[in-house]
């Protein structure tokens, strides 16, 4: 699961009534999007999500109303139409191609979600976050706020820096719900993530990790705020985080930690996501990094 800090919790019935309640009988009402998954007739984004993930990799990319995938506590709905290929693409681009590239044509055949679930809302959390994505028994993952996405990297008066974090946040959440996939197919080696936490002496998982910010959680150790979480978010965000940037712009990142037994615990984590690719997969990892980097310069270019 990939959290971020942010605000309050809706009810999905509750705004339904709200809405109701609001709304003057002589009111035309629209069309709903609240459409089922089946049965329908396909769409040009279906044929696309058809041709680029179903056929080749045996992954469903759904964006219908799907009941039993959504939480009824929360307020979400589905993605607009218009949203789903200009997200899928940048999935496509960053995720997709970049492990085909150094994993093989046949790695995310093997190895990935059965189905990716798109959601409009954001995620709220009673603690004042909000959960960008979750991966479920080795076979989904889920990605919310697809709507914000496209309308914020599509914003004419924004800039090309806030398109980029926008991206890169979401990416990061791609590709962090994915090592959790890995993860649960095959292990990484908790005893001696634990090993580094501890004997770091500088920090420890904790429920209120929301409470300090990226950099200061760097200081302990950890290479975001969230991972401070628990230990197998640690080890998704520091590989989903090394994905992010290219190798110098990720060193230049390390580097500017003040407390030098930070940067040594940190180093030692890169080692082991290093250690964890190449004897699990027969993937360097860093061949990976440059890779994620070069595809996510296109889709940079794509969105200036």
């Amino acid at each position: 699961m990939k959290k971020y800090n942010l605000l309050k919790k809706a009810s999905l019935l509750l705004l339904f009534v709200i809405i109701s309640s609001c709304r003057q009988d002589n009111e035309k009402l629209g069309d709903s999007i609240l459409v089922d998954q089946l049965p329908y007739t396909p769409n040009a984004t279906d044929v696309w999500l058809k041709t680029n993930f179903e056929i080749p990799f045996n992954i469903a990319a759904l964006y219908r109303w799907e009941p039993q995938y959504v939480d009824y506590n929360r307020y979400l709905f589905p993605p607009k139409v218009t949203s789903v290929k200009p997200a899928m693409e940048i999935v496509k681009t960053m995720w997709v191609d970049t492990y085909s590239k150094i994993g093989g044509n046949d790695f995310l055949k093997k190895l990935a979600p059965r189905e990716i679930i798109l959601i409009g809302g954001v995620n709220k959390n009673k603690e004042g976050t909000i959960t960008l994505g979750v991966a479920e028994g080795g076979v989904r993952f889920t990605l919310f706020q697809t709507d914000d996405l496209i309308d914020k990297i599509t914003d004419k008066n924004a800039s090309s820096d806030s398109k980029k974090v926008q991206i890169r946040q979401f990416i990061h959440t791609v590709q962090h719900e994915y090592v959790h996939i890995l993860n649960q197919n095959k292990p990484y080696d908790e005893k001696a993530l634990q090993a580094i936490v501890r004997e770091g002496g500088l920090g420890q998982y904790k429920s209120d990790w929301y409470s300090d910010s990226d950099d200061v959680a760097r200081e302990k150790g950890f290479i975001t705020a969230y991972a401070q979480s628990n230990i197998g978010e640690d080890f998704a965000e520091m590989a989903s985080f090394m994905l992010q940037y290219s190798k110098s712009e990720y060193d230049v990142i390390i580097n500017n930690i003040k407390e030098a037994k930070a940067k040594n615990l940190i180093r030692a984590k890169e080692k082991l996501v290093v250690d964890y690719y190449k004897d699990k997969f027969d993937i360097n990892f860093y061949d990976l990094v440059a890779e994620s980097d070069k595809n996510s310069q296109i889709v940079f270019n794509l969105y200036k």
